[in-house]
């Protein structure tokens, strides 16, 4: 085995798997050994699959996985966020309602892993039914970032972005609902893809708002990105929002042919995202960004989407709504937990759900439930509805005029844990920068943009509907003319 496996990306490991330096049983016993030494701080697992990782792993060398036609994750070890159904593995969307379910059937995507030879080797922590900006939401334990244990890591999709940041995995699957993949990227600094809404299967996500949820890839650099969105992308008829043209393409593809030149791209800067409130040192980091884009070749220009700010109101009566709905189906009868205390079948369905969901869901199930009552249907979910199709004709617009828009990721770095907890409203703005995209389904991805107070800051990049290519070229070029997707943290 080769001497040091510490923090290479897929591709690297691949390409020691290629060369015979190293099998996929040791790559699997290295993240192992590292989820050992250091998830004990961190917390990114929710379930560690060692039996069944090594498993594969001896399955994939015993195959001759190692072969390059194989693909880029046959025999890498990797994460699935704990939303995504893995037969026979406990399931349980951080929450305590689900806290031994054991799906019988296999998630789409991962589906996809297992076809592709990659070796699953656990489930990422997250906010209850990822719901939640900073991981703090779980029903178990929050995440911690391994930045500084002391901040949170983001959320919904905490636990597999501080796995990449930390070692413990070489590639992860989140979920991004308003910013769950893209934020916590950039609080811990990996690259995050949310894909464009219906290129990636939904079938065996355990559902949080349905016309907004999408999963997407955490990695450490672009490339990585770019090969596990080729490998996830795809149609699939068992979920009715995927997308037909889904699929067949290599996003990886050309990344290295261009390098970091970016001539001729045009890039909007939208200036509503620079909110009241952003951060000095994400501000700073953004504008050097910026200067970088263009030194680059590109051309860099402001421009104005005003329904920006309605974006957040939007979300949080369109999210609640579809999350009232979809969490009807926990009601202590057909799985999931189930009350000992009732004396009838009223009380097993308000005692489940009383003693299964925690603050967060219970928060956002009553202002769904309150949003498409009788009465305020029409005066809330209705308008909201209205708004979201402007703010997708507004994108629609600026996409006339520019290839992608770039933003800052969050306004903040990684906040101190327990600093937002009792104040909803300031916790919901850590997405501020993200939730747009999710209104108006299009793809954005958000690479390592700098540092401020020695944290990662993130860089977002926005790009029209399907439009993955042109938003991992500016990704890829900006990446490869700085060095901070290099650094690491080094308090673990």
């Amino acid at each position: 085995m080769t001497s040091d496996l510490s923090y290479l990306t897929a591709h690297e490991a691949r390409d020691l798997l290629t060369s015979g330096q190293v099998s996929s049983v040791e790559l699997t016993k290295y993240v192992l050994g590292r989820i050992a030494a250091v998830d004990d701080r961190i917390h990114s697992y929710l379930t560690v699959m060692e039996e069944k990782a090594l498993a594969a792993a001896e399955a994939a060398d015993k195959s001759g996985i190692a072969n390059e036609s194989a693909g880029p994750f046959a025999g890498i070890p990797v994460m699935v966020k704990d939303n995504m159904s893995t037969r026979g593995t406990r399931t349980t969307a951080g929450s305590k309602i689900l806290e031994n379910f054991v799906p019988p059937y296999d998630a789409f995507v991962v589906e996809k892993l297992h076809k592709a030879g990659a070796v699953i080797v656990g489930k990422g922590n997250l906010d209850e039914f990822a719901m939640g900006s900073s991981n703090e939401n779980s029903a178990y334990e929050p995440t911690l970032n391994p930045w500084d244990t002391g901040r949170v890591p983001g959320g919904s999709s905490g636990g597999p972005a501080a796995a990449v940041a930390a070692d413990e995995c070489f590639m992860s699957l989140g979920s991004d609902t308003g910013g769950s993949i893209r934020q916590p990227a950039s609080l811990c600094g990996v690259v995050g893809l949310k894909p464009t809404y219906g290129l990636v299967s939904r079938y065996g996500l355990i559902a949080f708002a349905s016309s907004l949820d999408q999963i997407g890839p955490m990695t450490r650099d672009v490339r990585d990105c770019a090969d596990a969105l080729s490998l996830i992308a795809g149609h699939d008829s068992r979920d009715s929002t995927s997308s037909p043209d889904a699929g067949g393409i290599d996003y990886s593809a050309g990344l290295a042919d261009h390098g970091s030149d970016l001539t001729g791209l045009k890039l909007g800067v939208p200036k509503e995202y620079l909110v009241e409130g952003i951060e000095p040192g994400v501000r700073d980091a953004f504008e050097k960004a910026l200067e970088t884009l263009e030194a680059l070749g590109a051309s860099v220009e402001e421009t104005s989407l005003p329904l920006t700010e309605h974006a957040l109101a939007v979300y949080y009566i369109i999210a609640p709504s579809e999350a009232s709905a979809n969490l009807a189906r926990y009601d202590g009868f057909k799985y999931g937990h189930s009350t000992d205390k009732a004396r009838n079948a009223w009380e097993v369905m308000d005692l489940s759900r009383g003693e299964g969901f925690g603050a967060e869901v219970k928060r956002r199930i009553i202002l769904g439930g309150y949003s498409l009552s009788a009465g305020y249907y029409d005066a809330y979910y209705k308008k909201a509805q209205q708004v979201r199709t402007l703010i997708r004709e507004e994108f629609a617009g600026a996409f006339e005029k520019f290839d992608a828009l770039v933003t800052p990721t969050s306004p903040s770095v990684a906040f101190e844990v327990g600093s937002r907890t009792a104040d909803p409203l300031a916790m919901y703005m850590s997405d501020v920068c993200t939730i747009p995209v999710n209104i108006a389904g299009l793809p954005g991805i958000s690479v390592p943009g700098g540092f401020s107070e020695g944290l990662p800051v993130g860089l977002q990049v926005i790009g029209p509907h399907f439009g993955e290519s042109t938003i991992l070229k500016v990704a890829h070029a900006y990446e490869q003319a700085t060095e901070w997707h290099k650094a690491h943290p080094e308090i673990l």
